[in-house]
């Protein structure tokens, strides 16, 4: 069973490296560390700590991560959003870069990959025929490794699949199996370009972005950690460029630069660089 100091030292440094907080979720520590642990053959949570910090390869640090963060998503999540951004966005986006045909779209809390492609296939059904003539690649970012080599992958069952329209699961995915499970089609997995990255380190974007997709990560921050994310966010966007977040969460309208659209939808303002 894990200690105080323990669930402290632990606590801290997910905080500290990632700014997740999980100063309330002790029990949540214990459950998903203790099996690691035992099986790795460390007598304490302490030890593995110890070796998380000494482990120059960064193994036992991706470990504790992934096992450590929530990666719960599924195919047509917050659908309204994806409904808003095609009836709105992506038609001044059109217009906007009608000239370079370059969409610079981030999903940053990618998980197991339901929600950049979906990003993808509202994608390719607003540009249609047109979409060749577009680059319209979506970058999807997680801290965790674990949850993007599943991403990457594009493996999915029926069950995980149900909600989405027939004609896209038709259109955007082949039976593997023993039509059991469906993977997403090469022509789509182009079109997302998923990497590793955590929230608080320097964004890494050579372009400013179009649109984000940063939902249900910022319920792990606290209030201080959130502000510092959503101001990066906001730097990093187009004048223009749209924000959505998860519909349970929320910004502090107070200190936000962001022009509040929908409860969950944010935008940056024109003409604000």
């Amino acid at each position: 069973m894990i200690t105080d100091e323990e669930f402290i030292k632990i606590s801290s440094y997910m905080k500290q490296h990632y700014g997740i907080d999980l100063s309330q979720k002790k029990v949540i520590i214990n459950g998903r560390l203790e099996n690691y642990i035992k099986k790795g053959g460390w007598g304490s949570f302490g030890e593995f700590m110890n070796a998380v910090e000494q482990d120059r390869t960064g193994t036992q640090e991706k470990m504790l991560v992934n096992l450590l963060t929530t990666n719960h998503t599924y195919f047509m999540r917050e659908f309204e959003h994806f409904d808003y951004m095609k009836n709105v966005v992506l038609p001044w986006l059109k217009q906007k870069e009608s000239r370079s045909k370059d969409l610079h779209v981030w999903c940053g809390a990618s998980s197991t990959g339901e929600e950049p492609y979906m990003i993808a296939m509202v994608l390719s059904d607003f540009f249609g025929l047109e979409r060749n003539q577009w680059d319209t690649k979506v970058l999807a970012t997680d801290i965790s490794t674990r949850a993007l080599q599943q991403a990457a992958a594009g493996v999915y069952n029926a069950e995980q699949l149900k909600n989405l329209p027939e004609q896209w699961k038709r259109h955007f995915f082949k039976p593997v199996a023993d039509g059991t499970q469906f993977m997403v089609k090469d022509e789509l997995k182009r079109e997302v370009l998923f990497r590793q990255l955590n929230l608080m380190e320097p964004f890494p974007f050579k372009k400013k972005m179009h649109v984000v997709f940063l939902r249900n990560v910022m319920i792990y921050f606290d209030d201080p950690t959130k502000r510092e994310v959503v101001q990066k966010v906001y730097d990093c966007l187009v004048p223009g460029g749209y924000l959505f977040i998860g519909t349970t969460e929320t910004l502090d309208r107070g200190s936000t630069p962001f022009q509040i659209i929908k409860p969950s939808i944010f935008r940056k303002k024109e003409g604000n660089d």
